[in-house]
């Protein structure tokens, strides 16, 4: 252990000359004299686009028919793939009639040149759409270091939250935005994203990743930053983490074996869990939240305990929602927060588990080293980039300041 903890250290210090030229001008926002020119609508590939993909043979009928017979609401397919595609079009058309250059892309056809070209990414769909384009838009990902805003369009604000979007406003009122982020008029705001390393001589053997999306998995184009350290190997994975890294097992009822280092603590940590869940500030409003909230009943049942210890009546004016939504609010941290929040999952905490005892299953670092113990596990970066992860691997979270999202607020 004494070993991975010095190449630990080194790695936190180890920059790949890559990023010498990250902070390159970027054509969009840093010169006042530069235009926006070039824009890469990255389009939200719908269910209907996916099953004509999937069932390429088939024609439009009996494609519908198919889709009919198994029980599903064809009708509601094609007004959703309809909805979206009206807010596409508006994006498109308005950027063009400003005379800016436009290319359409999806999660099929999105590819490295195209991202390169572009001087703005404009996602259109909902958070998953804007996480898809997030990570394609990445430093390490693109081999020119350019560091391109990214800025998404809330195709359905009806049924997505998009809190990664624009305001909902703008799904209806597309031109206006336009008109505003050609206009300079929003400020800018920079997202931290998580840098995974991966550690140890076999780093460069693992299969390629994975893109684990909603309705098919497939092999996903890569670009990896080899880096040579003392001791050893090393490989900075070329997608950043805008919302989160999850580390655990892929059959959820199979526990998560993972040993952590939290921070450049000495103390390795023995867990058994349902998986580490690493965040950001942006993931902060997402699954962190989810896994750790309160609920008011929650919040009502240790009130009861409470009352118990305590003097008649003292907690008769205390409102158990007010607290839960209190405590609820509180798991948010800012998006551009340098700190990783990290959150063990279902930690067993019984017996001899943890090992040693004191670890809390949630809390804030700067770095987390984790070496895995697992048998059929994954490292997914956004719910989307799977990596294997079983036995013996390892890797090193962090946050550098270079790697941060660029994108717009318009929030007024």
């Amino acid at each position: 252990m004494k070993k991975e903890y010095s190449l630990m250290r080194l790695l936190s210090r180890f920059k790949p000359v890559l990023l010498q030229n990250i902070t390159k001008l970027r054509h969009f926002g840093t010169n006042p004299r530069e235009k926006l020119r070039r824009v890469l609508v990255v389009s939200k590939l719908t269910r209907l686009e996916f099953e004509k993909i999937r069932e390429e043979r088939l024609s439009d009928e009996s494609l519908e028919q198919m889709i009919r017979d198994r029980g599903t609401d064809y009708d509601a397919i094609k007004y959703y793939h309809q909805l979206h595609k009206t807010v596409e079009e508006k994006v498109v058309q308005s950027f063009r009639a400003h005379g800016i250059e436009v290319k359409v892309v999806n999660r099929i056809t999105i590819h490295k040149d195209a991202l390169q070209w572009a001087d703005l990414i404009v996602p259109v769909g909902g958070d998953g759409t804007f996480l898809l384009a997030a990570g394609r838009a990445s430093p390490f990902f693109l081999s020119n270091g350019k560091k391109t805003p990214v800025v998404g369009f809330n195709s359905d604000p009806r049924r997505s939250e998009g809190r990664l979007m624009l305001p909902k406003q703008y799904s209806q009122h597309v031109g206006e935005a336009i008109e505003r982020i050609i206009g300079n008029d929003f400020r800018w705001m920079h997202r931290s994203r998580i840098r995974t390393t991966l550690v140890g001589m076999d780093t460069n053997v693992r299969p390629s990743p994975m893109d684990l999306h909603e309705f098919h998995s497939q092999p996903v184009e890569h670009k990896e930053v080899m880096s040579t350290a003392q001791n050893g190997k090393s490989r900075i994975l070329p997608y950043l983490a805008l919302n989160e890294v999850f580390i655990g097992e892929m059959l959820s009822a199979r526990v998560s074996h993972l040993h952590l280092r939290i921070d450049q603590s000495e103390l390795v940590t023995k867990t058994k869990s349902s998986g580490l869940c690493v965040s950001t500030g942006t993931g902060s409003t997402s699954w962190l939240t989810s896994m750790n909230r309160l609920s008011t009943n929650n919040v009502k049942d240790l009130m009861e305990i409470i009352k118990k210890r305590t003097a008649p009546g003292a907690l008769d004016s205390i409102d158990a929602e007010s607290v839960s939504q209190e405590y609820n609010d509180d798991l948010v941290f800012a998006p551009d927060d340098p700190r990783l929040c990290y959150s063990i999952r279902e930690q067993i905490c019984v017996g001899v588990w943890p090992n040693p005892k004191g670890l809390e299953s949630r809390g804030f670092a700067k770095q987390i080293f984790v070496k895995s113990r697992c048998v059929d596990a994954s490292l997914v970066i956004d719910g989307s980039i799977a990596y294997n992860f079983n036995d013996g691997a390892r890797a090193l979270l962090e946050v550098y300041p270079e790697d941060s999202l660029l994108t717009i607020d318009m929030d007024d």
